[in-house]
């Protein structure tokens, strides 16, 4: 099976961000996509070329067009929220963005009305059902199909960077689930989720996908959903690894790392370089380290099981990043993760918000509302 793929011309940028509706006055997801949909839309007709309707009725996805900086990604998603903003408000719904909803269970939300959902549910059920979670996908793009695979492997040893620096889902249904990041567990329970397989080369990759289509595992490409993955129509590779991200701060701090990473990779291939591939044992350690304990975690850094805290591995890779970073005009988002950090990730700001209000939780729904409208000022 041949699967093209859509070369770029350079480390070009797309950013996929999961909204969430909430009633303002009960702080419970809302089903409201469709009539805010509708009403941002050219046509009334509810299509709108960077808003678009997710599994459940209480999502609207919003996306980039193709970017060539973080800022430029920064600013085409902002203005498409502040759209959605405006219609949500007239209706006495707010927008927030976290890996999961603190208080709504997911067996009150309505599915959207879309064959592919619907047939997502039909074959998964509650596994598909429970998928009240919400993320930030990240595209960068790559220059040829024979690099997609190579940067989606040596990608793996950055993914709890990226999941601790981005946990947002501590609390599940009203309760704390004790892990930083419950969403990357909940995603798990999909066949076709979760941490891609290391494949050797782009004509395995298309092995393995004509293997899965023709085992009716999945109908086309896009249901594979790994952590991190090869799109060939966009010509990218996508990182899907992050929790949903309460503010446009946060989404600059994972753009920019993203891109300088693939960008790192992309210029190593061109001089002959091997990246580097981790065992996968210590992908699978360190994802879970990182959706457990967060930014507190310790990380195996290398095949002898050496470990480092999470927090100087990153700051270490935005030190190593910088002329990368100054090269794709990023250097401020990229210096804005150590602040980030030294705020607390999403997980840890959320559960000091809660401990505030005695364990409370539409407290911690206010502030995702607020920080989605005011940024936290990194």
């Amino acid at each position: 099976m041949r699967i093209d793929f859509s070369s770029s011309e350079r480390t070009s940028l797309g950013v996929e961000w999961e909204l969430e509706l909430v009633d303002l006055d009960t702080r419970e997801l809302t089903g409201a996509s469709d009539a805010i949909l509708a009403e941002i839309s050219e046509n009334g007709d509810g299509e709108h070329p960077k808003a678009k309707h997710e599994l459940f009725q209480s999502c609207v996805e919003v996306i980039t067009g193709v970017c060539q900086t973080v800022p430029e990604a920064c600013a085409d998603l902002w203005e498409t929220v502040g759209e959605v903003q405006k219609a949500a408000a007239e209706r006495n719904v707010g927008v927030l963005c976290s890996g999961t909803h603190p208080i709504t269970d997911w067996s009150t939300q309505r599915i959207s009305d879309n064959e592919r959902y619907m047939t997502l549910v039909e074959r998964n059920q509650w596994m598909a059902r429970q998928l009240q979670i919400f993320g930030v996908h990240v595209h960068c793009g790559v220059r040829a199909p024979e690099k997609a695979i190579p940067i989606v492997n040596a990608l793996l040893f950055y993914l709890p960077h990226f999941l601790a620096l981005s946990a947002s889902s501590p609390y599940w249904i009203g309760s704390d689930t004790g892990l930083a990041s419950y969403r990357s567990k909940v995603f798990e329970a999909l066949p076709t989720a979760g941490l891609p397989y290391q494949l050797s080369g782009w004509d395995q990759f298309e092995t393995y996908m004509e293997l899965l289509i023709s085992s009716h595992a999945i109908k086309s490409i896009r249901e594979v959903w790994w952590d991190i993955r090869p799109h060939p129509n966009f010509g990218t590779v996508e990182l899907r690894i992050c929790d949903g991200l309460p503010t446009l701060d946060e989404i600059g701090c994972v753009a920019a790392l993203s891109q300088c990473l693939v960008e790192r990779f992309d210029r190593q291939l061109d001089d002959g370089y091997t990246l580097p591939e981790p065992r996968p044992w210590i992908v699978r350690e360190n994802k879970w380290r990182a959706a457990r304990y967060g930014l507190d975690a310790e990380i195996v850094v290398d095949n002898t099981g050496r470990l480092q805290p999470v927090k100087e591995a990153i700051t270490d890779l935005v030190d190593d990043l910088h002329s990368t970073a100054r090269r794709l005009d990023c250097v401020a988002e990229l210096e804005r993760i150590p602040r980030l950090i030294e705020r607390g990730a999403s997980y840890q700001r959320q559960r000091a918000v809660a401990a505030q209000h005695a364990g409370k939780l539409e407290p911690v729904v206010d502030l995702l509302l607020a920080e989605m409208r005011d940024g936290l000022g990194l």
